[in-house]
């Protein structure tokens, strides 16, 4: 008789909760900072109003993201259990029918009818519920919500990358502090791109374009506004 050797792969979808919770924070947390920082400085605001605005921006965006993610996720954990308490609810009363409705879902995937009836009634009989929220409903330890992680990763991330161009900020002259604002924070947000796709298991090259892309676009704009608001005044 062969000897089983357990085979373990390295899967990434395990991440995908936390890793878009994380990369959506600190991607906000620059884009948003650093835009804020460089359409108060177009407009031809001193040091200190430039970083009063950005300290706000990093507090208030920290916060948003923190109690923006909490609800939302709050809402597909609401969604969850209600369709859990529909499924034990017909567990109990249709429990032969739902070893059905399990046998068909296997028996698509593949899966002979009778082979897929016996594979129902094994996995129903250690776990009912959980087989339905798996294979019928879709929802398992991996994809479930989880509204506090995901507001604690995003106000967390946010404040990470809205501490950099902040530094940057206030670290080089008001003459310089534009340019320097702009460029490293496209720097960062290539970093976090690449990072962010290394983790995932995608292409870095097109990661880091994506997002230092659109987040150049975002700052342009602000500038543009800043040096409209300037000119207006």
């Amino acid at each position: 008789m062969t000897n089983y050797i357990p085979h373990e792969e390295e899967h990434r979808s395990h991440r995908s909760g936390w890793l878009r919770a994380a990369v959506m924070g600190a991607n906000d947390g620059i884009v948003s900072t650093a835009s804020l920082i460089i359409g108060v400085a177009a407009a031809g605001s001193s040091i200190e109003s430039i970083m009063l605005a950005g300290v706000a921006g990093l507090v208030a965006g920290a916060l948003s993201m923190a109690a923006g993610e909490y609800v939302s996720v709050s809402s597909q954990s609401d969604i969850e259990r209600a369709d859990l308490a529909i499924e034990k609810q017909s567990l109990e009363d249709n429990y032969e029918l739902e070893v059905l409705e399990l046998a068909k879902i296997y028996q698509e995937r593949g899966v002979e009818f009778e082979l897929a009836k016996k594979v129902a009634r094994q996995l129903m009989k250690h776990d009912a519920l959980g087989a339905h929220a798996r294979d019928d409903i879709g929802i398992s330890e991996i994809s479930s919500a989880q509204p506090f992680s995901a507001a604690a990763y995003s106000a967390t991330t946010f404040s990470l990358g809205a501490f950099l161009p902040l530094l940057m900020a206030w670290l080089v002259p008001l003459s310089w502090l534009t340019i320097s604002v702009a460029i490293s924070s496209v720097i960062f947000l290539a970093l976090l791109g690449m990072l962010a796709a290394y983790v995932g298991g995608a292409p870095i090259k097109i990661g880091a374009l994506r997002v230092a892309f659109w987040g150049a676009i975002a700052m342009g704009c602000t500038a543009a506004v800043g040096q409209l608001f300037e000119v207006v005044v």
